[in-house]
This record gives structure tokens, C-alpha cells and sequence, in this order.
């Protein structure tokens, strides 16, 4: 009798400590994010963008003397997070849903932990007296948030928030998610203008936006990014079965023509780390000291030998059977006739 095609297929070993160490590095992220937060921004009055900005807002338009103003950010990026979580479950689906699930609930309880660690040592980490500079405890806030964030996003879950809405307009008007994440982080932070926030502060907000931008941008390709390298020899031959043994990387034999002669060429094709470059230069010199190189940076690189298969207890039937080696090299089409003369690199 034939299975269902939908039957949940049991998790491999690599997928279940893949999806564990996923979860560690989504809370360690959380944790980090919200540790910027509560140390940092909150207590030297700065302001920012997305829930924690609006969570900042409804606090500044409170009393100081009120004792539990200070959980107010908490609260208020709790509220603001389950309802745009709703939203963006009924309008983006189960799937986001479920990615976005831990991101929702553990950034406000670790800013709610932390507020709590604050208040019980008497100690604002970001006060003067421990930093010299309010400033420079913003500076600190933004880079810990920042990478708190980047981990998050590099194992591909989301904090919820202000992210959600961008990907709303995205898909349904088609509108550049930056663009619209950029304009709703920006309407937060002058919406502080209401809460009599000093100008200086508001400006110090944007600046300690585009830190997180650009710290997440800088985070969250660590360890994905690879060396893209294009090979062009008459001992193609040679230089592919050495890529084959001695990097232990896969090849693919790409088929072109020179420009001046018009005569038939091999280009090689890799993808291999940093580390091998070196490796690779001096290897293919050896062989054909001759050849022409072409080196440059990839940003993400997904496939087998670089990128393990994802743990996707939602679609089961995506899941692979077998723990396979994780480097095959790709498998090359039958060749064309040889080529009449030895490529020339013009």
C-alpha cells in the first residue's frame, strides 16, 4: 500500500541537533538584543526604532516618579508584538507564523529579565559613571543590539515587531521591504517629538538605527560568505582533478569561446572558502603558471558542502532520508569535441 504523500517522515539526527542549535543561537540572539536594550539605550533616555521605540515613547509620556515606569518598555513591546503577530499570521501564513513565534515572545521577557536584573543592583550599565559618555553607552547599546539581531536573522528567524508590516506592504503592493522598515523605524523615532524628547536625543535615535543596520548587515552573513573563483587553461584537465583531490571541492566545466581567436575554451568553475584560496593560487601556478583567474566574494553559498539541509518539522516530506556526505562535486554533462588550440586569455 502506497503512503500518503504528506506522512511525516522521522527527523535525521543532523536535522534534530540542527533545529537545537538553531533554537540556542534564536534565544542567544534574543537575549543579546534585549541586554543592549535594557543596559544600554533604555537607561540613558536614547530612542530608537520598532517595538522598543514605541515601548520607549509610552514610557517618556509617564511620570518619573511613577515606580513602574520603567516596565512600561516591556509591557508595551509585548502588546505590540502579539497583535502585529496576529496580523502577520492571518496575512502571511502559518509558516511566518511559526518563525517569528520565538522572536515575539522572548525579546520582551529578556527586556523584562534584564529590567528587573537593573533595578535589583541598582546599577544603569549605561550611566555616565560606568562609561564616561552617555554617548558611548549608546554607541555600546547599538552594536550589542545590532548583533544580537544579526545572529538572530543569520539563522533565518525574525524578532516579529516593526519587521512585519514591511513584509506586508512587500507582499501585497510589492513595496521594497528596507524601504518600508526604514520609513516605519523613522515614524517611530519622530514620534517622540509628541513625548517632548529632546531634538538632539531624536537625532542620536536615527544614528543608533543605522548602527543596527549596518551591524546586522556585517553579522548576519558571517561564516556564509565563500571565494568564487573562474578559471581559464589549456591544462584544464589537470587543474580540475587537482580542485577534485587536493581542495576536495566540486568543479563544473563551463564551455565558452575567446574573443580574439574564436577558439573553443574550458572555464572552471569553484566555490571554496577563504582559507583555500591561497591553496588553490598556488596549485593552479604550479600547473599553468599561464592561467587566467578570476577571484571574487559570494555572499551566502546554499548546497551541499557548504550549507547543511534545514530542519523543517512543518514540511516534512522536504526532509532528507539519509545522513550523506556533505561534499559531492557537481555532475558534469557529456563534453563537446576538444578544443582545436590552446585557449588564449584575451
Amino acid at each position: 500500500m502506497a503512503k500518503p504523500a504528506h506522512q511525516f517522515k522521522k527527523p535525521t539526527k543532523r536535522q534534530v541537533t540542527r533545529f537545537l542549535l538553531n533554537s540556542f543561537i534564536i534565544v542567544l540572539g534574543n537575549a543579546i538584543a534585549a541586554a543592549g536594550t535594557a543596559f544600554f539605550i533604555i537607561p540613558n533616555g536614547f530612542v530608537m526604532g520598532g517595538t522598543t521605540g514605541l515601548g520607549i515613547f509610552v514610557r517618556n509620556l509617564i511620570s518619573p516618579d511613577m515606580v513602574w515606569r520603567e516596565w512600561v518598555v516591556s509591557i508595551t513591546v509585548y502588546t505590540a508584538n502579539i497583535i502585529l503577530f496576529i496580523i502577520g499570521a492571518v496575512l502571511l501564513g502559518k509558516k511566518f507564523a511559526a518563525a517569528t513565534l520565538a522572536g515575539t515572545l522572548l525579546y520582551p521577557t529578556f527586556i523584562s529579565i534584564f529590567t528587573s536584573i537593573n533595578d535589583r543592583l541598582g546599577l544603569h550599565l549605561g550611566m555616565s559613571e560606568a562609561f564616561g559618555s552617555p554617548l558611548f553607552a549608546g554607541l555600546c547599546g547599538s552594536l550589542i543590539f545590532g548583533l544580537g539581531l544579526g545572529i538572530v536573522v543569520r539563522v533565518g528567524a525574525s524578532t516579529g515587531g516593526t519587521d512585519i508590516p514591511p513584509l506586508i506592504f512587500h507582499k501585497f503592493f510589492g513595496t521594497p521591504v528596507s524601504v518600508t522598515l526604514w520609513i516605519v523605524d523613522g515614524s517611530i523615532i519622530l514620534l517622540q517629538l509628541f513625548a517632548k524628547v529632546d531634538f538632539d536625543a531624536i537625532l542620536f535615535g536615527f544614528v543608533i538605527t543605522l548602527i543596527i543596520s549596518i551591524v546586522v548587515e556585517k553579522i548576519s552573513p558571517i561564516g556564509m560568505r565563500r571565494t568564487q573563483v573562474k578559471i581559464i587553461s589549456s591544462h584544464y584537465e589537470e587543474i580540475r582533478e587537482m580542485i577534485l583531490t587536493k581542495i576536495s571541492r566540486g568543479v563544473t566545466v563551463l564551455y565558452g569561446e575567446t574573443g580574439y581567436l574564436k577558439a573553443d575554451c574550458r572555464v572552471l568553475l569553484t566555490v571554496i572558502s577563504h582559507r583555500e584560496l591561497v591553496t588553490l593560487k598556488s596549485e593552479v601556478e604550479k600547473i599553468d603558471p599561464q592561467a587566467f583567474m578570476m577571484i571574487s566574494d559570494i555572499s551566502e553559498v546554499h548546497g551541499r558542502g557548504f550549507h547543511s539541509e534545514g530542519v523543517d518539522f512543518l514540511m516534512p516530506e522536504k526532509n532528507l532520508d539519509s545522513d550523506a556526505p556533505a561534499q559531492a562535486a557537481p555532475s558534469e554533462t557529456k563534453e563537446p569535441p576538444e578544443p582545436k588550440e590552446p585557449a588564449d586569455q584575451d
